[in-house]
């Protein structure tokens, strides 16, 4: 999981990504495809 300041260029990386926020910090997850998750902060 990369830890990124902004998400902006991570949720554009595929199709499947999704931005969730989960306990105040912000997730990319994606199912199909998991190496593309990321976390702000």
């Amino acid at each position: 999981m990369k830890v990124l300041s902004s998400l902006k260029s991570a949720k554009k990386r595929d199709k499947h990504c999704r931005v969730i926020r989960r306990k105040g910090r912000v997730y990319v997850i994606n199912k199909k495809n998991p190496r593309f998750k990321a976390r702000q902060g």
